[in-house]
């Protein structure tokens, strides 16, 4: 069978990607009291286990997994909500400065998070939030992003389904739930993975709105690895400890591959 070149430069682009997590799972092996010159430069004289015991030990794992998992489903939870409100509203109502509306919406994506740190910080401090789990969700429950994704999916439907429905008596309530939900899920699983990915991986805000460990997600519990002893961190235990915060995406991911695809590609996105 004849290698295209297409091939060829997609697994060295896949190879390329890869490198710094294969990198990553070799050095969390190798025995941290080993220099370099010893053996492998990744595995050293022999695989060992004792840079994911001494990472576990530095933090409260379990507690973060915990919060981190609040985090994003709490914010996925309402963002879908929202994004399915304001997607229906800019899909198909007819209101006064629409199009004005939503390009300013649209400006956030143009707009970097940290931006808007001091503001929401103010904000949360105010509303006398600080150092809980809605605090670390509420910034995110809005989703730009995801009301222009179910905008664009809502107009896709067939106007007449809508027709058909408000002559039975539907209201906009059991529009949504009939008609426009049922054939927009795979617009929803390619923004939950999206919403999921990234909430995960959030550390400056969560660094910033919390201060106990029982609030803390696991990029913040991870920062604990970056300054473990007196000369700073420890690199195989630091590579330990990120794997352990991200091998449930991977595996999320390597379960629900073909399914992560297919979202995509049903919803529209490129």
């Amino acid at each position: 069978m004849k290698i295209k070149a297409a091939d060829i430069a997609t697994i060295l682009l896949s190879a390329l990607w890869l490198t710094p997590l294969i990198v990553a799972v070799l050095l969390s092996f190798r025995p941290p009291d080993e220099p370099l010159s010893n053996g492998n430069i990744f595995v050293g004289s022999h695989i060992t286990l004792d840079n994911y015991i001494s990472a576990w030990a530095v933090a409260p794992w379990l507690t973060h997994y915990r919060n981190s998992v609040i985090f994003v489903v709490g914010v996925l939870a309402v963002q879908v909500v929202t994004i399915t409100l304001a997607g229906y509203a800019f899909a198909r109502m007819k209101f006064f400065g629409r199009d004005i509306l939503l390009i300013v919406i649209l400006l956030q994506l143009m707009i970097p998070s940290g931006v808007l740190i001091v503001q929401n910080f103010a904000t949360v401090r105010q509303l006398g939030l600080f150092d809980t789990h809605i605090a670390l969700m509420l910034p995110y429950w809005g989703s730009a992003f995801g009301l222009l994704l179910m905008r664009q999916t809502f107009r896709e439907i067939p106007i007449e389904l809508e027709e058909a429905a408000r002559i039975d008596g539907a209201n906009i309530a059991q529009l949504l739930r009939y008609v426009y939900v049922p054939l927009s899920i795979p617009a929803y699983v390619a923004f939950a993975l999206v919403s999921i990915s990234s909430h995960w991986n959030e550390f400056l805000w969560p660094f910033i709105i919390t201060r106990s460990e029982e609030v803390r997600p696991l990029t913040v519990g991870l920062n604990k690895l970056v300054a473990t002893t007196d000369v700073g961190a420890l690199y195989n235990q630091l590579m330990a400890g990120t794997l352990l915060v991200i091998a449930p995406l991977v595996v999320l991911f390597l379960f629900f591959q073909r399914r992560f695809i297919e979202s995509f590609a049903r919803s529209g996105l490129k």
